[in-house]
């Protein structure tokens, strides 16, 4: 049987490829489970700068498999572990130290859009249809998935979003920052691939200290504390600091050690 999570690194990026193209993707718990594991191998494997999420047979993910939903919310405790499952995937993606690249493609819906919103940033192709379906369902979005959709969105968009429950194109999604770029199907592995080769060619300690600003901020964190003072004086003592400056004054592009 074919694994529903599939996990491949080449060339600084390790994929990680949700893997049921005859459901469109959608997310059993099964895959959850698979998802957090592939991440945190994709953190701490020294080889991938970069971790990519994509879907197989041209959807990312269709949402949550109903068809399961008889057995994950049998009970209250039953529908608690089943809701851990689901936001140890999302926040093993927020979590890393390393960025992550959601690559959309057709369906991009409910728990398809909270893995894509989980990652840094999100790049779709311009057929990707992308939505948010819990009042059609009776169902909360829960609290971390809605927090991304703010920080994404807006609080306002966001609510359109969530009680409306409608699916829109790659070009509303994107026009809202709800998705980052739209770019033509056939243009699309072009276009993440470039975007990886941008974000490897650039100091990985930079990055990895950007991304974790960013997330404290996003965290409610207003001013400058002691861990994120020495994260900047830190890099001044790093080897990626030394040659970005070397490269820099013998107008060079620069090779940085860190991984």
């Amino acid at each position: 049987m074919t694994a529903p999570i599939q996990f491949a690194c080449a060339h600084d990026v390790a994929t990680i490829t949700l893997n049921r193209p005859e459901k469109r993707n959608a997310l059993n718990e099964a895959m959850w489970l698979g998802l957090a594991e592939a991440v945190r191998r994709a953190d701490a494997l020294p080889d991938a700068k970069i971790i990519v999420i994509r879907g197989a047979g041209g959807h990312f993910a269709a949402g949550a498999d109903i068809s399961e939903f008889d057995t994950v919310y049998a009970s209250r405790e039953r529908s608690a572990q089943y809701r851990a499952a689901v936001e140890d995937g999302a926040r093993a993606i927020t979590d890393a130290a390393k960025p992550a690249i959601a690559m959309i493609e057709g369906n991009c819906i409910g728990g398809g859009m909270a893995i894509a919103l989980a990652c840094d940033l999100r790049i779709a192709a311009a057929g990707a249809r992308c939505g948010i379906t819990p009042a059609k369902l009776g169902i909360v979005y829960s609290f971390g998935d809605t927090k991304r959709l703010v920080d994404a969105v807006g609080p306002s968009k966001a609510k359109d979003i969530l009680f409306t429950g409608r699916i829109m194109d790659a070009a509303e999604a994107n026009a809202i920052g709800l998705v980052d770029e739209v770019h033509a199907a056939e243009d699309l592995e072009k276009a993440v691939a470039a975007k990886c080769a941008l974000l490897a060619g650039n100091s990985q300690w930079s990055i990895r200290g950007a991304k974790d600003m960013v997330r404290r901020i996003l965290s409610g964190a207003t001013q400058e504390s002691r861990e994120t003072a020495d994260k900047f004086i830190d890099a001044v003592g790093q080897a990626d600091f030394r040659e970005g400056r070397t490269a820099f004054m013998e107008k060079r592009a620069p090779k940085f050690p860190y991984r």
